[in-house]
């Protein structure tokens, strides 16, 4: 799709969110979930992959108290910019979550069809509490309502990328969120 010299910047349309302001909500989400569970000895954040690891690695280093963390992998849109709606676990927990206080720390919710599949599963595997946390959210894109106790950013009905977020697994790298340029996508 792109060159290794290609710059990634010029297939950006514009910067939704820059780095500074996702480091700041990012530590103000810290502080929020922190006091949430202050009175909980057990919390273990799940990240949901791929798209979460970076907001999961900065989370964890905002939150300052004990933790542990698990990854899960959830596909639903292979190449495309639109979820295809089926969801398929790729990779599963390492642990088991029962009697657990369970955090799913989550990168966009778009149509909800994703989380609502995910939550159902985690919750089949009786934790003590889950949670919700996500970086962006797009509510006007919703089908499925999942109730979402942590947002970041509301954001309009765009493509984005960055900050973990991809198109065809390339953009991630970008430091900031941003809507790619239609002319990227449009072959689809």
């Amino acid at each position: 799709m792109t060159s290794a010299d290609h710059d990634l910047n010029q297939d950006i349309a514009k910067v939704l969110i820059d780095e500074k302001k996702l480091q700041d909500r990012i530590q103000e989400l810290g502080q929020i979930v922190k006091e949430e569970y202050k009175h909980e000895d057990d919390l273990l954040l799940i990240c949901v992959l791929k798209g979460a690891f970076m907001f999961l690695a900065d989370m964890t280093r905002a939150l300052d108290r004990p933790h542990e963390l698990d990854f899960m992998g959830v596909s639903s849109y292979g190449a495309s910019t639109e979820s295809s709606g089926a969801v398929r676990i790729v990779l599963d927990l390492k642990q088991d979550i029962a009697g657990r206080n369970v955090l799913i720390v989550e990168d966009i919710i778009d149509s909800g069809r994703t989380l609502d599949y995910l939550r159902r599963i985690l919750l089949a595997r009786s934790p003590s509490s889950l949670r919700i946390l996500t970086l962006l959210d797009k509510p006007e894109r919703r089908e499925v309502d999942v109730p979402v106790d942590y947002t970041g950013f509301h954001i309009p009905n765009e493509f984005v990328v960055g900050y973990g977020l991809d198109f065809a697994e390339i953009y991630r790298n970008l430091p900031y969120i941003a809507v790619l340029k239609p002319e990227i996508f449009a072959h689809l």
